[in-house]
Order: C-alpha cells, then sequence, then structure tokens
C-alpha cells in the first residue's frame, strides 16, 4: 500500500468546491476532503481468515445563504456542480440559525506547527501477517488460555483539507500502524474473554507483538473465578486504566458546548464550581508532538491550544466551537 496522498491535488478541490458554492448563490461556505487508505489482516487460530484494502475520497461542504445553513457530502464521481448547487437549493429552504456562521477571520490559523503524526512507512500484507499471527500466539501460550475470537493487524494512511471562503486552507495528513487480539480463558460455562491492542502513528514505536498478547492472555485468565465482595462502607475500589477513557468521555461530553446550549449537560450551571474531587485535573491539548488525537487546527480553521478544562477539580472551560460560543455568550477556544 503506497503512503502517497498528494494534498495539492485535495486542495484544489476543495477550492474548487468553495467557488462551485460561491456561484450557485452562497454568501459563504466551508469545504473538507479527506483521503484515506488502508489495509488489514484478520486471523484465527493461526490461520488468515480474510485481508481488507481500501482507498477513499470524502467531499464534505458546508454553505451559508444568510443566516441559513446546509451541509452535504459525497465520495468521488459525484458532480461537484451539481453537489454545490443542491446545498444551496436545501440551505435556502432551512430555518434561519441565529448563530450559523464561520469562525472569525482574525481567529484563523496563520501557521501551525508539525505536529509530526505522519510515518510514510509501508507495510506490506505478508507483514501484517505475521504481526498478527505472532500477537495471537502470544496470547495462546498463556497458560489457562482455551480459545481465540481472533486478531488482526492493521496499517492506514490519511489526508484532510480545510478551504474556507474566506482565506482559510490547511492540510495534514496521518497514520496508523494497530495490532489486536481477543482470547478466551476456560471451559463451559465459566468461560472470559479479554482483549488487548496497540494502535500507534510511528510505525517504529509500536508494541512488542509477544506483549500485546500476553496481556490479552492473562487479562481473560484473571477474570475467572469471581467472586463477590462485601458491600460495606470503606470499600476501595480501583479501577484498571483502561476505564479512564470512559470517564473522560462521559466528562467530555458534559463540557461539550453544544450540550450546554440545549441544556442536556448535568454539568451546564457547574462553570467555576467543584465538579470532581481536589487533585482531579483534565487537560485537552490538540498540539502534541506524535499525539494520537492531535490536530494542527480545528474543523472551521482554527489553531488548537492546550487548555485544562478541569482544575484540580474545578471547572474551568467548555469545549466551544464558533456556533456553540456565540449561542453561550463566549468566544470559540478552537474546538470546532
Amino acid at each position: 500500500m503506497s503512503s502517497e496522498i498528494d494534498s495539492s491535488t485535495l486542495l484544489s478541490r476543495a477550492s474548487q468546491l468553495i467557488d462551485l458554492a460561491k456561484k450557485a448563490g452562497a454568501d459563504a461556505a466551508d469545504a473538507v476532503v479527506v483521503r484515506s487508505r488502508s489495509q488489514s489482516v484478520g486471523i484465527r487460530l493461526g490461520k488468515v481468515e480474510g485481508t481488507e484494502s481500501s482507498e477513499s475520497d470524502d467531499f464534505s461542504l458546508r454553505v451559508f445563504v444568510g443566516r441559513k445553513v446546509a451541509s452535504v457530502s459525497a465520495n468521488p464521481g459525484f458532480d461537484l456542480t451539481a453537489l454545490a448547487e443542491r446545498a444551496v437549493a436545501m440551505a435556502k429552504v432551512s430555518p434561519e440559525d441565529p448563530f450559523a456562521c464561520l469562525a472569525d477571520e482574525q481567529r484563523l490559523a496563520k501557521s501551525y506547527a508539525d505536529l509530526e503524526l505522519f510515518d510514510p512507512t509501508e507495510v506490506s500484507t505478508d507483514i501484517l501477517r505475521e504481526a498478527a499471527l505472532a500477537t495471537e500466539a502470544a496470547a495462546l501460550e498463556v497458560k489457562g488460555v482455551t480459545n481465540s475470537s481472533g486478531g488482526g493487524a492493521s496499517a492506514g494512511f490519511g489526508g484532510l483539507v480545510l478551504v474556507t471562503s474566506h482565506g482559510f486552507q490547511g492540510s495534514y495528513m496521518g497514520s496508523r500502524f494497530g495490532r489486536s487480539v481477543s482470547v478466551i480463558a476456560g471451559e463451559g460455562t465459566g468461560m472470559e474473554r479479554a482483549s488487548d491492542y496497540d494502535s500507534r502513528l510511528y510505525y517504529a514505536e509500536r508494541a512488542d507483538d509477544a506483549e500485546i498478547g500476553r496481556r490479552a492472555g492473562e487479562r481473560a485468565v484473571k477474570r475467572l473465578n469471581p467472586r463477590q465482595v462485601d458491600t460495606g462502607k470503606g470499600v476501595t475500589v480501583v479501577f484498571d486504566p483502561r476505564i479512564a477513557r470512559g470517564f473522560v468521555g462521559h466528562i467530555a461530553g458534559a463540557i461539550n458546548g453544544a450540550s450546554v446550549a440545549r441544556k442536556s449537560s448535568f454539568l451546564r450551571d457547574k462553570m467555576g464550581q467543584q465538579v470532581l474531587k481536589s487533585g482531579l485535573s483534565i487537560t485537552d491539548d490538540p498540539l502534541i508532538v506524535r499525539g494520537p488525537s492531535s490536530r494542527p487546527f480545528d474543523g472551521e480553521g482554527i489553531s488548537g491550544e492546550r487548555l485544562v478544562m478541569i482544575e484540580d477539580g474545578v471547572l474551568k472551560h467548555w469545549f466551544r466551537s464558533t456556533a456553540t460560543a456565540r449561542e453561550i455568550g463566549m468566544e470559540t477556544n478552537g474546538r470546532g
């Protein structure tokens, strides 16, 4: 699989969409073009169950006609002129949205750092197959593991381009290399299943195949023969690190500006108040070099910045796009 992605071609297509939208009657517009390529190998019990390879281009266009807005998307082969005309036609019959607009031109990123999100290493299906097999084999070697639900290895690349009608043009690329396996421990009604995975932006930084498999096997075995614990007061509960993602995800949803604006967040009236135990802080930093969720600019073209969303247990910020910020009477913080 080639990692070659021509961002100049994507920029040209996005700019073309903007021009077509304005020609069709849009007052303003932004366009996103995403190109992705991936391949994967699935295995079970030492045998290959399937290989997949995919390439796709996705076009998204958002248009504004006064305070009316509409969004459309399409795959390659769709007539771009027709796409732009359809978007404008949809906007004209949509209800007015008093908060809909592009980001303030003064807030747009003029330049942005290379966050090293892309590794051009090309990985063959043979290498993916061997990695998947080695990962599963290590899991099956763990004492107590009796079966496999399967495993796999994958490699993927993607490029994203954002163009707006008020002058922003930006692009970045990303890569991802992963392995995973799921195994079963025990017999009969006492069986337990567990899995493990590894996903990295850079191929050379991937975890050892055997280590991934061993962790999956040991997790499955540790789940055997569960027992009930005392439910009295003073019981200390220790959560697996994996649980943290779920906790943070619930909190992130509650401090999303859109949820606050809709009054659907249980934290909507808690700004500046204690919402977590003292000593706990949650920081959102989209500019971490080689960070798995990093991005040089948000979906509106605004540069990201590091924000302590909850500091020492106190809520400090909402995630705010331009529209949600206007709705709740604040300014965007580059989370569009």
